[in-house]
């Protein structure tokens, strides 16, 4: 398959096609022109790690992921050990974007959104003013 045929069958752009065999992900055959040939388990590799990026993880948890999914002798609690980590991470960063969320609630409802110059979201922001969520 050409770069083309493997981001449709990924749903990968080419450029993240490039971008991951310029770091490894991926290592596609070269034809005798010096074009990229896909191969069908390259497609599948490029499809999991879209589903993974789609997931949040990092690049170098899908790089983590990829070795294990193409060990067949790995455990399957060194993969479950990977995602609780990313999941803790997800959840870590719910709880600050909910104290953030509060945060500018507070600051919008504080706020008049009237012709005064008075407005107690730039005070927060230039830290004359705290508000506590």
């Amino acid at each position: 398959m050409n770069i083309g045929d493997v981001s449709r069958v990924s749903g990968l752009p080419t450029k993240t096609i490039r971008y991951y065999e310029d770091i490894g992900l991926v290592n596609p055959a070269r034809g005798a022109n010096g074009y990229r040939d896909f191969s069908e388990q390259d497609g599948h590799k490029l499809a999991f790690l879209g589903r993974s990026r789609s997931l949040g993880f990092s690049i170098e948890e899908c790089r983590t992921l990829l070795s294990l999914y193409e060990d067949r002798d790995r455990a399957s609690a060194d993969v479950k050990d990977v995602a609780a980590r990313h999941l803790e991470r997800i959840a870590q960063k719910i709880e600050e974007l909910e104290a953030m969320k509060s945060t500018l609630e507070t600051l919008v409802t504080r706020c008049h959104g009237d012709d005064r110059p008075d407005c107690p979201i730039l005070n927060d922001l230039a830290g004359g003013e705290v508000v506590n969520a």
